[in-house]
């Protein structure tokens, strides 16, 4: 009866024939059977009615209550139950059809419905139909594929299968892309599996467009269809256009079964039209091979050989369908794949095999020909010829066997009559073979035993009939208890010396219930015989003892007596018994080998031979429990003989014969049952079924990297296993939902180049106690990823260039480093040119690959004394990270200016003067100043003065600092009137530089000197007080601007700032005598070099040059440039005038 309860609506009903219910009814008598099937959609709500099976079924629904109508098996018996009131048949849990036949086509669960009063028994099943309740998924949500951009139109490129847990039309269907100019969507059919290939249909640009950005949309059968989207980005890579290719696109090759290890099958060769490492070819198996085949099968990833080594057995499997992939060395690798069929050819390493089905090891000797004795199936694990068996009965017997029906099937049967007096029992020996070359066969025995027929009458040995004539006339007579009723035995006549009627005439013999006498006539006379009226027994009574009387016939008649004593001799009527039919005990698993199990214990009632009894095991058991128990056939004892192992068996019944040594011996049996307790003596197995030995670095937290699973081959509390990770590592287990399975999945965020490899232990322990554990090791790689930019040791840099340097030679180089590893930290350098300093950073080059930085141009110092420029440092990653430095370049002096005469200058331009003093000055008088100045800074441009050339030694001297030449004494008349001073100015370079100046000094007399001296004071009074009143306003602003500075200094000194100024200080003032003040920065010090004239409480460096003033530097070595230098550090100025009255000097 089938019942459809698919989208809600009852479907057509077929029933049986009468007859053949009827029929069904009587076989059965008072067990009514019926099945019906039922369909419903998974995911029905609960309480939802799938049919009334009482209706259906014809029963009456008022009694079901008293009948208890329910629901009795069926593993799947919870999901649905009936109700007695009315007979219908509903859910009772969430039905979900993935969970109960996960991808099986047919999902059919069994029950068994049961009424009583009378018992009736009617299987239901029910078909779960399924719905489209689940969506497709992919593994992985994007899919990265590198393509290079000379790659042909037509190209293949195989993309991950969507899964959908739904089967039928509502598991995957199609595969959809989304719309685009350079790709389409090809589906293969492999089995079941829809494998969906991206082929290029149009020529890739890089140039144009380095990446395409795809939908793949799964998109499953049902209504409404369901779907799931891959993104996928295609990258196309330069270079490399050519793909391998396979000679052909399948190969078929044929190995036999046992083939040798390391065996060479195939070779494939796939040719790359590249060149270099583009065009060498790799192969590897594809991703879809299982690890039962990699056991098989190993591929030589540089020849191409695919080899054996493993076990090749063709009953296992007869093809092997291997996916090989090859791929060249290029950036990226193309890859092509092919198919290899490799087909087993079967050898005949496989013996028959013989199964004993059914078999009567004890047979009636007046078995009918033809009776079947066994029921033998034999089976053959090779095919074609290897498998065809042939069998017959190696010895002369009288049973043969008789083909059934089906195919490799005999029955054993008799075909001659059976004496079992003649033969009581028979060894038979079946021996089948096959028909392959070499043949192989094997052998089966059978024991039969031919059990006795009362066919003839008993006939006991026993010794000739003795007579002891005691003084008291006995006679003694031994009689075996199996002798049958009716026997007679002669007993002793009397004899009597009368004659005639006095002569005996009759026998008696005391009253029992076993014996008789009887009286025979002779010739002699008359002859007494015992005879046995009702059969002996030992056990019962073993000696009977009678009178016999003798009568004559006389009157009175005279008679006499004859004891007469029977033994009952004993015979063999008493088979051995056991206490008990069966006998229930338990044993721990490795339980030691010899250790007593169990003593059995029969009885024998017989006596002698008759009773002594002997054990043995029986026969029909499995081979194992021989291996394993040992019975001593005299003491009944049973000891262990091998290993109990509780995984391996845990209940073991023993059959144990027991027979006396009577002939022939009867037997008794009995059954033991052994149960065998679990001991925990198996610890966990961890398995790993899959493993990402490398792991990237910026894997999101929960993603997989290994599946395993554990298993324990106890039972109980001793199989129930608690796994974890036991050391510090950024991963976790999270079990699956199937008990025992586990996935290793990150738990931190994984930072290669703090930790570049993990080995995680896992530890697997069962709940018994003690206790056991188990400890796998898995080592995990971190793969680099490009996620740290280039980083200086320091920024910003600072570098001291001397002035004048050769052009086009390197100057000074940055280094920066990258924790990451090859392409990733691989860093090229370049210079980035915007800014103001434009015209600058284009006479800098840089090496990219060390960062050597070469000046295409000598720098000078009095041109440019300082610049600043960026470099920038970039890694190969993809996308690259950089980072850049600030580069600060001081130019450093050089002596490369000579002094420069300012005055006295002439008109024509050349270092002459002439200077008009009277005849009548004093001593000190101030004649001129020679000033000069010096581009150059520091000692380079500190000017000393001297005197080269003189007419008269005493009368003019030369300051040798500041150029004043004074007279030394008065002038007298003797002197001449005009004197010639030749000036050299020369600088303190290590290599000095000079220039001369010429002043001639007129004398004249005091009405001239006056007259000049009053048209020179005119000019000077108006010079005097311009010089005076700008003199005014310089030191009023410097003092606000000193006080300013003060405040300022205090203020930074509170926060303790390390701003400063500038490595170079430009000189505030100048008036063309004194050198620059310049300041220099080393270690904890700053270096002012001023001169010749020093502040009040500056101190001199020991070891130094006198003209070096230190300040202490409170700056912290590590710290940078503020935003905020101060105004000035030292302040440094000079006036002068030409008359020594208007001559200040001052430091701040």
């Amino acid at each position: 009866i089938t019942y459809d309860f698919s989208k809600g609506q009852r479907g057509r009903m077929i029933t049986w024939p009468y007859p053949l219910v009827f029929a069904a009814l009587f076989c059965c008598v008072q067990v009514i059977l019926a099945q019906i099937k039922y369909s419903t959609p998974e995911d029905v709500k609960v309480g939802a009615i799938i049919g009334n099976v009482a209706k259906d079924l014809g029963l009456d629904v008022g009694t079901l209550i008293s009948r208890r109508f329910r629901i009795v098996s069926g593993a799947q018996g919870t999901l649905f139950e009936v109700n007695p009131n009315n007979g219908a048949l509903y859910v009772h849990e969430n039905v979900d059809r993935e969970q109960l036949c996960d991808r099986n086509v047919a999902c059919l669960l069994d029950l068994k419905i049961v009424v009583e009063n009378p018992l009736e028994v009617h299987y239901v099943t029910v078909e779960i139909i399924d719905t489209n309740d689940n969506r497709p998924s992919f593994a992985e949500k994007e899919k990265v594929i590198e393509i290079a951009e000379t790659t042909l139109p037509g190209a293949r490129f195989q993309l991950p299968g969507a899964r959908d847990r739904d089967v039928g039309v509502n598991a995957v269907q199609i595969y959809k892309l989304s719309q685009n100019d350079h790709f389409h969507l090809e589906i293969r059919d492999r089995g079941e599996d829809k494998i969906p290939f991206l082929v290029l249909q149009r020529n890739l640009d890089r140039e144009r467009k380095t990446n395409h950005s795809l939908i793949l949309t799964a998109m499953d059968g049902g209504t409404p269809p369901k779907s799931a989207n891959l993104s996928l980005t295609i990258k196309v890579l330069d270079n490399n256009d050519n793909r391998p290719v396979f000679s052909q696109e399948v190969y078929s090759v044929t190995l036999q079964e046992n083939a040798p290890l390391d065996k060479t099958i195939i070779k494939v060769q796939a040719t790359d039209l590249d060149e270099g490492i583009n065009g060498d070819v790799e192969y590897a198996f594809g991703g879809d091979i299982t690890s039962s085949v990699l056991r098989l099968f190993t591929l030589d990833r540089l020849t191409g050989e695919i080899r054996v080594i493993g076990e090749i057995d063709y009953e296992t499997a007869s093809v092997y369908n291997l996916d090989v992939q090859a791929s060249d060395k290029g950036q990226p690798p193309m890859t092509t794949d092919c198919r290899i069929i490799i087909k087993i050819q079967d050898v005949n390493d496989n013996k028959p095999e013989i199964e004993v089905t059914s078999i009567s090891s004890i047979v009636p000797e007046d078995s009918k020909q033809g009776t079947v004795v066994a029921l033998i199936t034999v089976t053959d694990a090779d095919s074609g010829l290897n498998s065809k068996v042939i069998c017959h009965l190696t010895e002369n017997v009288p049973f043969e066997l008789k083909p059934s029906f089906k195919e490799n099937m005999y029955s054993l049967v008799t075909k001659e009559s059976l004496d079992r007096e003649t033969v009581s029992h028979y060894d038979i020996s079946i021996t089948a073979t096959d028909c392959g070359e070499p043949p192989l066969s094997t052998f089966k025995k059978l024991n039969i035993q031919v059990s006795d027929v009362n066919d003839n009458f008993p006939e006991f040995s026993h010794n000739p009939l003795e007579l002891y004539l005691t003084e008291n006339n006995a006679q003694t007579f031994e009689i075996a208890e199996q002798t049958l009723p009716g026997k007679r035995f002669q007993l002793h006549t009397a004899r009597d010396p009368d004659a005639g009627l006095n002569s005996i005439r009759t026998y008696t013999i005391t009253s029992n219930e076993h014996f008789e006498v009887n009286i025979r006539q002779s010739d002699a006379g008359k002859v007494p015989f015992l005879v046995l009226k009702k059969s002996l027994d030992r056990e019962q009574n073993n000696e009977h003892k009678l009178v016999m009387t003798a009568v004559d016939g006389g009157k009175p008649p005279r008679s006499g007596t004859l004891n007469v004593t029977i033994t009952v001799l004993d015979s063999n009527d008493n088979r051995p018994i056991f206490s008990q039919e069966i006998y229930h005990l338990s044993i721990k698993e490795n339980i030691p080998v010899g250790a007593s199990v169990f003593r059995m214990n029969a009885t024998d009632y017989d006596e002698g031979t008759n009773g002594e009894v002997e054990y043995t095991l029986g026969k029909t058991l499995w081979q194992k429990v021989y291996d394993i128990f040992e019975l001593d056939k005299i003491s009944g004892e049973i000891t262990v003989k091998g290993v109990v192992d509780y995984e391996e068996n845990n209940v073991y019944e023993l059959d144990v014969e027991v027979s006396d040594k009577g002939t022939p011996p009867l037997m008794g049996e009995c059954r033991l049952i052994i149960k065998v307790l679990d001991v925990n003596d198996n610890p966990p197995e961890i398995e790993v079924t899959s493993l990402s030995n490398t792991v990237p670095e910026d894997s999101k937290l929960g993603t997989v990297i290994s599946l395993l699973s554990v298993k324990d081959k106890d039972f109980g509390v001793n199989g129930k296993i608690i796994s974890s990770i036991i050391n510090e590592v950024p991963f976790e287990l999270k079990p699956s939902y199937k008990e025992n399975t586990y996935s290793v999945v990150t738990k931190d965020v994984l930072d290669r180049e703090v930790v570049s490899h993990y080995e995680i232990t896992i530890k697997a322990t069962d709940c018994s106690e003690p206790p056991l554990s188990t400890f796998k090791t898995l080592r995990i790689e971190i793969s680099d990823v490009n996620d740290n930019s280039p980083h200086f040791k320091q920024n910003p840099l600072e570098f001291y260039l001397v002035e004048n340097n050769a052009a086009g030679k390197s100057i000074f180089s940055v280094s920066a480093s990258d924790n990451d590893l090859n392409d990733n930290a691989a860093i090229s350098y370049h210079i980035m040119r915007e800014g103001s300093q434009n015209d600058v950073m284009s006479s800098l080059n840089i090496n990219s690959d060390n960062g050597q930085i070469t000046a295409l141009k000598s720098f000078d110092f009095e041109t440019l004394k300082t610049f600043q420029f960026q470099v920038v440092a970039s890694d190969s990653g993809t996308p690259s990270l950089s980072n850049n430095v600030t580069v600060n370049v001081f130019i450093l002096d050089q002596n490369d200016n000579a002094p420069v005469i300012l005055y006295p200058l002439s008109s024509n331009g050349s270092a002459q003067g002439v200077e008009e003093i009277p005849r009548n000055v004093n001593a000190g008088h101030l004649v001129t100043k020679v000033r000069a100045y010096d581009a150059d800074i520091g000692y380079n441009g500190w000017l000393l003065f001297s005197l080269q050339e003189v007419t008269d030694h005493s009368l003019f001297a030369l300051d040798r600092y500041t150029g004043q030449i004074r007279t030394l004494r008065s002038f007298t008349e003797t002197d001449e009137a005009e004197h010639k001073l030749l000036i050299l100015v020369k600088d303190n370079g290590n290599v000095s530089l000079s220039a001369t100046a010429t002043v001639i000094v007129k004398l004249v007399e005091p009405k001239e000197a006056f007259a000049a001296s009053d048209v020179k004071s005119a000019a000077n009074d108006d010079e005097d007080s311009n010089v005076i009143f700008y003199l005014m306003v310089t030191l009023g602003a410097v003092s606000v601007l000193f006080l300013v500075s003060i405040f300022v200094l205090i203020a930074m000194q509170c926060s303790k700032s390390t701003d400063y100024t500038s490595k170079y200080l430009p000189e505030t003032n100048y008036d063309g005598t004194l050198c620059h003040s310049i300041q220099y920065r080393s270690g904890e010090k700053r270096y002012m070099l001023v001169g010749p004239r020093m502040s009040l409480g500056s101190t001199i460096v020991s070891g130094s040059h006198a003209n070096t003033l230190v300040l202490p530097d409170r700056r912290r070595p590590s710290e940078e440039v503020r935003r905020c230098p101060s105004f000035f550090n030292s302040f440094n100025f000079y006036f002068t005038n030409r008359r020594p009255e208007t001559v200040l000097t001052g430091v701040f």
